[in-house]
């Protein structure tokens, strides 16, 4: 009975631990949570729309081979006096497929502020050609938010990075 201990000791360590799902930095309520805003629209703000692509992978010497990549997107308010306010932050993958929406009611970007959506080099769901669509509110005479991500991959000594730029659309 002694030697059976250690083995099925084994056994109920391998049957216990349970796989639980993946999560991804870029998915955190609590973070948007906190910065949650009452703008209505009432309020004399001017509404607007930006696209951003963003890469999950890059191919490289073939379309067979790919490097996966983390992108750090970057919400910026620009202005010096005024808040900003984000209405809407949709991940959309290559085939326009809406990945995630990133928080439910509007939020706040202070003056001067930048605030961050990471998305793991493991989160592969965006393929090369994926993209958010932000909606956006700013007070009359501010400044547009800025939107940018940079992409970043390292392997040993190698290293690729590499960023993009958000540009106003009409929705």
């Amino acid at each position: 009975m002694t030697k059976l201990t250690p083995i099925l000791a084994c056994l109920f360590l391998l049957i216990s631990c349970k796989q639980t799902p993946e999560e991804y930095s870029s998915i955190d309520p609590n973070n948007w949570e906190k910065r949650q805003s009452g703008i209505s629209a009432s309020d004399s703000l001017i509404k607007g729309s930006s696209y951003l692509s963003v890469y999950s992978h890059i191919y490289s010497q073939t379309e067979h081979r790919q490097h996966d990549l983390t992108a750090t997107v970057s919400l910026r308010n620009m202005n010096s006096r005024d808040s900003i306010y984000l209405s809407k932050a949709d991940y959309y993958n290559t085939h326009g497929e809406l990945i995630r929406s990133y928080f439910p009611k509007p939020i706040f970007i202070a003056p001067l502020e930048t605030v961050e959506i990471v998305i793991d080099e493991d989160d592969a769901h965006g393929g090369s050609g994926a993209n958010f669509i932000f909606q956006w509110h700013i007070p009359e005479n501010s400044e547009e938010p800025l939107f940018e991500a940079v992409m970043i991959s390292t392997s040993g000594q190698q290293g690729i990075s590499f960023k993009t730029e958000g540009k106003k659309i009409q929705l």
